[in-house]
């Protein structure tokens, strides 16, 4: 081994010899600048070491969000399929979790933190046995282009400077006891000190040296401490308290001085719903076409499921007749593109729920396969997720069709907006009791559909309306 090693060793000096007579010879500069971008290579894999977390776009539509609470805190161990932070988004309040294991070193973006753009830095994690309470956080996107071209043009300067430049957006390694000897000589920024270490590891001689070049004495950092409360112009932090979850705190009223009005604060999920709705209103053909269904046979059906032990309610009835209508016109059950009106291959129908941030819409899937009780059990746990804001993406984007119901407000009739990229919508009311041809009083209930009649004809929507009151009328049909 010893041999080996010495032979090794006097390769090397050859090598290193061979290497200094190239230089001598090297007018363009060839050499030094292979040798910068191999030092450039090996410090951006030194980036590896911290795993960003970024603002993720948890909706088609979101741009910014607001960071309602973190489930891990800094130095908690992560493992993938870890639940991170709970995020809100322009719909809900969406939870991250995380395919990358590792430990959280530090939390950029602290819980009620508003207005956070999509690939906005939020934390930072190391790998695992890093030292997390050191690690570096990487520079923003702008930062770094504009240092990577400062970089650029003083490399093209100088060919002397280039064995000392030093990418600044770079982490700088550094063992524990060079960073106790930076604050001990005061040294604020490490990228002063020539590193000697392997990949630019400043070491604790790197430091010294440069002290002594300086004539930087040493600082006792006890006593600094110790007199920094002491000192009149400081005062201490108040401890930091985390903020509630957004979900829960009330919108902010702000009184005019005349007290002529009230502002209340737009959060973004409003924002949202109000440019959506405005989009849908002024660039889709709203048409209108309603139906009366005599529901006194399908208010029999939900008294026998109640009967039998199952509660359920008059709207899952309702979006089980709406499946069953989709099915045979499913022209209606379709997205509108510009370039083609596309016939979705499932019946999944979108049910309005409201909370205290807006109107969301939790999509029951496959509608058209799956039982009443079934659409009642989905619908019930959908609705107080959504209240809770617990929802997950999948879980309302997407849906080829929308019902909103206001009958338990006893409103009769309404007209609805069309979610797009939907193609209609049915707007439900509550049912009256109307005089039948017999004399008898049944229950009458008003359906509304607002259609694009860029997608669908008015035969196409008035087939729709007769099917649904069909299997309304005779609910039987949905058993089969």
């Amino acid at each position: 081994m010893a041999s080996a090693f010495g032979h090794f060793g006097r390769r090397s000096l050859k090598i290193s010899s061979c290497l200094r007579k190239i230089l001598q010879y090297d007018p363009y500069n060839i050499v030094h600048r292979s040798a910068y971008e191999f030092k450039l290579f090996h410090l951006n894999r030194e980036l590896e070491a911290s795993i960003p977390i970024q603002m993720p776009a948890l909706s088609p539509t979101m741009t910014e969000g607001t960071i309602v609470k973190w489930h891990k805190k800094e130095g908690d161990t992560i493992s993938p399929g870890d639940v991170l932070c709970d995020i809100q988004t322009d719909k809900a309040v969406v939870s991250l979790d995380t395919e990358e294991e590792g430990t959280l070193a530090k939390i950029l973006k602290p819980e009620n933190t508003k207005d956070v753009k999509i690939g906005s830095l939020i934390a930072v994690m190391v790998e695992e046995g890093d030292d997390w309470q050191n690690a570096e956080i990487p520079e923003s996107s702008d930062s770094s282009s504009e240092s990577s071209q400062s970089s650029e043009s003083s490399q093209s300067s100088s060919s002397s400077d280039t064995e000392s430049i030093r990418e600044p957006t770079a982490r700088i390694r550094m063992s524990p006891a060079a960073r106790k000897l930076l604050e001990e000589y005061n040294i604020s920024s490490p990228q002063v000190v020539p590193p000697s270490g392997p990949h630019g590891m400043i070491n604790k001689g790197d430091v010294l040296k440069y002290a002594q070049s300086k004539n930087l004495s040493k600082i006792d950092l006890a006593k600094v401490k110790a007199a920094q409360p002491s000192a009149p112009s400081q005062k201490p932090a108040p401890p930091t308290q985390a903020a509630p979850p957004l979900t829960k705190a009330p919108p902010t009223i702000t009184v005019s001085p005349e007290g002529g009005y009230q502002d209340i604060e737009t959060t973004n999920m409003r924002r949202v719903i109000a440019k959506r709705l405005t989009e849908s209103k002024t660039m889709i053909p709203h048409s209108y076409i309603s139906i009366e269904c005599n529901v006194d046979a399908a208010m029999k059906l939900r008294k026998k499921f109640i009967d039998s032990g199952t509660k359920v309610s008059m709207n899952d009835i309702i979006v089980k007749a709406a499946g069953y209508s989709l099915q045979r016109v499913p022209k209606v059950n379709s997205h509108w593109t510009q370039e083609s009106v596309q016939v979705q291959p499932s019946v999944d129908i979108s049910v309005a729920v409201a909370t205290d941030n807006g109107l969301i819409t939790p999509i029951v899937r496959d509608v058209s396969s799956i039982s009443i009780s079934q659409i009642s059990n989905t619908t019930k746990a959908l609705a107080v997720k959504a209240r809770e804001g617990k929802l997950q993406p999948q879980e309302f984007q997407g849906g080829s069709f929308t019902i909103s119901n206001l009958g338990m407000f006893g409103i009769g009739e309404f007209s609805a907006i069309i979610n797009p990229p939907q193609t209609a919508v049915l707007a439900v009311g509550t049912s009256v009791l109307k005089p039948s041809t017999e004399g008898k009083p049944h229950p009458y209930l008003t359906v509304q559909m607002s259609y694009d009649s860029r997608a669908i004809d008015e035969s196409e929507a008035a087939e729709f309306l007769e099917k649904f009151q069909s299997v309304m009328e005779n609910p039987s049909l949905l058993m089969v």
